[in-house]
């Protein structure tokens, strides 16, 4: 017999067993989710092993020309967007990982990445540049930008979520034209059936509101169909589709009501309207579009064109300033551009070597460009001013005191009282809007701080070609000048009795493609025995 202690063991021996059954399905639980986990760590070890591969084919393509990779804007927007999102979302992925090295070297580096700011810029930079280029959103998308050659079509192409970002920071800006613009390329690049982790029915979403404050409501009523078809259970769908059937219902009712006046209305204005018809003219004269407008047709090379007579009076020259010692046994080659205000071009006038060393000087000095406050004579940043500037002596150099002596030769200007040589890069959508250069007399106090009066002339040097954009234009008269590495320009801002000439209001256009880099020389009254050129002849 086993008695109580037998009975006692059995009765344990089912209670452990019944434990030990519990626990091996417990086991087998924790197997399952071992394997769970160790797929997850070989799906994020490929997704990092992708990420390397993809990152390391683009870097070694864009560090054989960092200059020309960075040209094209869809790639300079990428660039932003990877380093200040995308790093960032790698670095959560990999967040655990033991070693910790990787994290370490990543976390020390982010202090050095693009910041929300600098992100935000690339993105109204692709904004601009769709603007005042008239380019569509797929153009910039499937990066086919003019003046490009395009060699890789993967890196110069937008993603969806890349569209989708442009158009949440013009909607961040209540700039719901842009806003439709960029999310319907992400909804037409989803459609198409890309890859994506962003879906349609957040595109949608932002697209159907963008075109309802835009006083589109039909059309926002069909996308917010669409977006109810996808997710039925929407929390705005439902409501937002009510909304726009009771006020398009509203309108329809208010349109037939008003239509007999409508009619009278239309009847007694046909005969002043057909009047008007004959009297307006087929195109707006170039001096009436308003100057934004004018800047951006001539950025895009549209605008004013000289009449074959006034081309005729253009000519190239070698030139010795009145047989200026230093330019007699090399005269520098000299190209009018335009004859009111008289510009012209100066070719060969720098050369590739003074180029390079100009650059390497002025690359680690380069801050944002800043313009003189006409109130209170500050300098200061401006969002019409986008480029990063640096200011160079013959004392940083002894290649500087050269150009100075180049410029003072050619021009017959003293150099001494002239302003430093101010070196500038205008990087992909950077721009200089409308502006003189002299001071006015709504200003007086606009160069009192260098005591050297006025601002007479400008000289500026091309260092670079630029495949798009980039000229430099002046809306007053619809001239257009384009950059020409080794060239310089140059003309008066002031009449010879010392008043402004306003006809030199001049901006810089946004690059489109490529990077630009000029320096320049802005030469004051102070010191100077000058006699302004008459220039080319005022008769037609």
């Amino acid at each position: 017999m086993c008695g109580i202690s037998c009975l006692k063991w059995f009765n344990m021996c089912l209670f452990l067993s019944g434990q030990m059954t519990d626990l091996l399905y417990t086991e087998k639980d924790l197997v399952t989710s071992l394997k769970d986990y160790i797929r997850a760590e070989e799906s994020k070890l490929e997704q990092i092993k992708r990420w390397a591969e993809k990152l390391d084919s683009l870097t070694v393509t864009a560090t054989q020309d960092p200059e020309g990779f960075l040209g094209h804007p869809v790639n300079a927007f990428k660039l932003m967007k990877r380093l200040n999102t995308e790093w960032g979302d790698l670095e959560s992925l990999v967040l655990r990982d033991t070693t910790g090295g990787f994290i370490s070297n990543l976390t020390i580096q982010r202090q050095h990445f693009p910041t929300d700011e600098d992100q935000t810029g690339a993105a109204k930079a692709l904004i601009r540049l769709q603007d005042t280029y008239r380019l569509d959103a797929n153009t910039i998308s499937t990066g086919n930008l003019p003046g490009f050659k395009c060699t890789d079509v993967k890196t110069n192409h937008m993603t969806a979520e890349d569209c989708f970002e442009l158009g949440k920071i013009a909607y961040s800006d209540a700039d719901y034209y842009h806003t439709e613009l960029w999310m319907a390329q992400a909804l037409k690049q989803l459609d198409e059936g890309e890859e994506s982790t962003l879906d349609k029915v957040t595109v949608i979403d932002y697209l159907s509101y963008a075109i309802y404050q835009q006083g589109e409501m039909e059309r926002a009523m069909e996308y917010t169909k669409r977006l109810i078809e996808l997710d039925p259970e929407h929390p705005r769908g439902k409501s937002n589709l009510k909304y726009f059937e009771f006020q398009l219902e509203k309108q329809k009712k208010a349109a037939e009501e008003e239509a007999p006046k409508q009619k009278e209305r239309e009847k007694r204005e046909t005969a002043e309207k057909k009047k008007k018809k004959k009297q307006k003219k087929s195109k707006k004269a170039f001096s009436l579009i308003p100057e934004r407008e004018k800047y951006e047709m001539l950025c895009r090379g549209e605008g004013i064109k000289m009449t074959p007579r006034r081309q005729s009076r253009l000519f190239c020259r070698y030139y010795d300033n009145n047989r200026n010692p230093s330019l007699l046994l090399a005269p520098v080659k000299q190209q009018d551009e335009w004859d009111r205000p008289y510009i012209v071009r100066y070719l060969d006038i720098i050369s590739d070597a003074e180029i390079e060393r100009v650059k390497q000087l002025a690359k680690p000095r380069l801050r944002r460009a800043t313009i003189s406050n006409p109130i209170t004579g500050v300098l200061e940043t401006a969002s019409y001013r986008i480029s990063k500037s640096a200011w160079l002596t013959e004392y940083d150099d002894p290649m500087i005191e050269k150009i100075n002596d180049r410029i003072e030769g050619v021009t017959g200007l003293e150099m001494d009282t002239a302003e430093e040589l101010q070196v500038a890069n205008y990087g992909v959508g950077g721009q200089y809007e409308p502006h003189f250069d002299f001071g006015r007399k709504d200003e007086p106090d606009a160069f009192k701080e260098l005591g050297t009066g006025n601002r007479i002339a400008t000289w500026l040097f091309y260092m670079s070609d630029v495949s798009a954009g980039g000229a430099t234009v002046f809306p007053d008269v619809g001239a257009a000048v384009w950059p020409q590495k080794g060239t310089a320009v140059f003309w008066y801002n002031l009449f010879a009795s010392g008043e402004g000439d306003y006809s030199t209001r001049h901006a810089a256009c946004p690059v489109l493609v490529g990077n630009k880099w000029v320096s320049n020389k802005w030469i004051h009254e102070r010191g100077q025995e000058w006699r302004r050129p008459c220039g080319l002849s005022e008769s037609e």
